[in-house]
């Protein structure tokens, strides 16, 4: 499969979510694919894949720092989000959002407070090798 094709996450999951059982990792409870509503984000189910999805994803970028808190995950259909928080000295949670938008004509990221913006080069590379890696990993360790 190429890049392209990985990063066509309607291909991903009319692939693995739509013709796959599925069992969430370190649970006994299988779910099946066509059950779920992957559009409704306040269904359970929904809410249990992405978070599945999101403890493999914040594993991608090496070991996260103590007091850090990181999440990397495909939030819904071409939308997919960079979290980092960190308390600081004094115990006040800081953290980065980023959200990051694929469209036919590119991919788009926006921090809060900021317009959006087209990545390129190498930012635009990282993103692509960060979402292929996501893509396989979630793959292998979470659908059968």
């Amino acid at each position: 499969m190429s890049l392209a094709e990985l990063l066509n996450v309607e291909t991903f999951k009319n692939t693995m979510r739509g013709l796959f059982d599925f069992e969430f990792v370190n649970t006994a409870s299988k779910y099946r694919a066509s059950d779920l509503n992957l559009e409704d984000s306040s269904d359970m189910a929904y809410a249990n894949l992405i978070n599945a999805e999101s403890e493999l994803g914040r594993t991608l970028f090496g070991p996260i720092p103590e007091g850090h808190q990181r999440e990397f995950f495909e939030h819904k259909k071409n939308v997919w989000i960079w979290h980092d928080g960190w308390f600081d000295e004094i115990g006040k949670m800081h953290g980065t959002t980023i959200r990051y938008e694929v469209k036919p004509e590119g991919v788009f990221k926006k921090v809060a407070g900021e317009p959006y913006i087209r990545i390129k080069g190498e930012e635009l590379d990282n993103f692509r090798n960060a979402a292929k890696m996501y893509l396989n990993l979630i793959k292998d360790n979470l659908y059968h």
